[in-house]
């Protein structure tokens, strides 16, 4: 008659409980990192979205409300990222030149912006 376990299955056993539990853990935590680096990035992006809403602010005195929808009227209108819209926009003020198709989408955002203000 066998035994169920000898002692070295055993000891394989224990491994693959220990393992479980640590891969588990490991689990966790390369998720956590992901999620840490995700919001990271969320919030640089936020900081350069808000820098743009604030030179938009200044180009056409608007609020901060209509500010925000005309980078979201470029970027959906030139088929570009919020946030790449916005790091273009802030680069400009490191001499950078705006691309022209969000240049030319923003001025024609602003011309509406001045249009809706006038009625």
């Amino acid at each position: 008659m066998r035994q169920l376990t000898t002692p070295r299955e055993g000891q394989r056993l224990l491994t693959a409980v220990a393992s479980a539990e640590e891969t588990a853990l490991l689990t966790e935590v390369v998720e956590l990192r992901a999620r840490n680096e995700q919001l990271g990035r969320a919030l640089a992006s936020r900081a350069v979205i808000d820098q743009a809403r604030g030179m938009v602010m200044a180009l056409a005195p608007c609020s901060s409300e209509r500010a925000w929808d005309l980078l979201v009227d470029v970027s959906q209108h030139c088929n570009i990222k919020l946030r790449d819209v916005a790091a273009a926009l802030v680069a400009t003020t490191k001499d950078e030149t705006l691309p022209e198709p969000i240049q030319r989408e923003l001025r024609r955002a602003l011309r509406r912006l001045h249009l809706a203000d006038q009625r």
